[in-house]
């Protein structure tokens, strides 16, 4: 095999690696199922769904609201999802209130009870996407109005 067709089979063969032990542990799967239930039982109950992100994981969260406002997999009528992704509001909010805060200041602004928010995150050491601290962020600042 040729170097670069070794590197495409051992790409694909590690990604399906990751997929088989994905497929293996049941907790990770029950705990899907139930994130996937949360977020059709926001739809249901007339809530949207916000998604945020740094770097890479903020363009997961841009095609994620994307794939539901638009057409994924059926024709069916777009759900209301955003990603919190606009430039010039990272660097506008980022600038006067910090980084810390991009996510939990669009959420005081924008979200309601009953909407949803999917944190992405490839690194879970990334306080700014933990959605306990960016919900309760937000919180802290629409109580104090």
């Amino acid at each position: 095999m040729r170097e670069m067709e070794q590197h495409v089979y051992q790409s694909l063969s590690e990604a399906r690696a990751a997929l088989d032990a994905l497929l293996d542990d049941g907790e990770t799967l029950r705990t899907l199922a139930t994130a996937g239930q949360q977020l059709s039982n926001t739809f249901r109950r007339g809530g949207r769904v916000f998604s945020c992100g740094n770097g890479g994981s903020m363009c997961d969260a841009m095609h994620f609201a994307e794939e539901l406002s638009g057409r994924y997999r059926l024709h069916r009528k777009g759900l209301p999802a955003a990603s919190i992704s606009d430039p010039s509001y990272l660097s506008c909010v980022g600038n006067d209130y910090g980084y810390d805060r991009v996510f939990a200041r669009y959420l005081e602004a924008h979200g309601r009870e009953g909407d949803c928010l999917l944190a992405i995150s490839t690194s879970a050491r990334v306080p700014m996407c933990s959605p306990w601290r960016i919900t309760r962020a937000a919180m802290g600042s629409m109580s104090s109005r």
